[in-house]
């Protein structure tokens, strides 16, 4: 058996994901309902929600998720370890004790646009917008617009630096 059939056999692929051509998926991956354009990369340890749209040529490292509602345009790369968060109140229960449902909680959608980096333990909050080749710096989080070009770090994330169109 080769690396690439071993490791196929240690993922959790769901019969609704569409996958593009040449992608390569590492072991120990959990995809359900998303998109995975050509020949993006998923590393370890990763799990990509429903509904998750990821472009082409993007690379997606270790122990990442990637919930419900995020949009990664081509040519993206994320770190090890960025969490992306899609509620704004998460709460287990209504105010009644009664288990929340999907019926009682607002998707925040994320956009990461084309070319874009995160870095390594980012938290993006939902309802945020990375820009074109902006960079999130490593275990920066992020709490509001990215602008495209720009460098952000710190916890809240704040512009280290802009750089001008290329």
């Amino acid at each position: 058996m080769s690396a690439e059939e071993r490791d196929r056999l240690l993922c959790r692929i769901a019969p609704d994901v569409t996958l593009g051509k040449n992608v390569r998926i590492h072991a120990f991956v959990n995809l359900y309902g998303c998109q995975i354009g050509d020949e993006t990369s998923i590393g370890t340890f990763v799990e990509i929600q429903k509904g998750v749209r990821i472009g082409a040529r993007c690379k997606v490292q270790s122990h990442t998720f990637i919930c419900e509602g995020v949009t990664i345009e081509d040519e993206a790369f994320i770190g090890h370890n960025v969490s992306f968060i899609n509620d704004q109140y998460p709460r287990a229960t209504n105010p009644d004790g009664s288990r929340q449902t999907d019926a009682d909680w607002k998707v925040l959608p994320t956009l990461v646009r084309r070319g874009a980096s995160i870095g390594t333990g980012a938290v993006l909050l939902g309802g945020v917008t990375i820009g074109e080749f902006a960079i999130v710096g490593a275990g920066a989080v992020v709490t509001r617009d990215v602008p495209a070009r720009a460098t952000v770090v710190g916890n809240p994330a704040r512009v280290l630096t802009s750089r001008p169109h290329a």
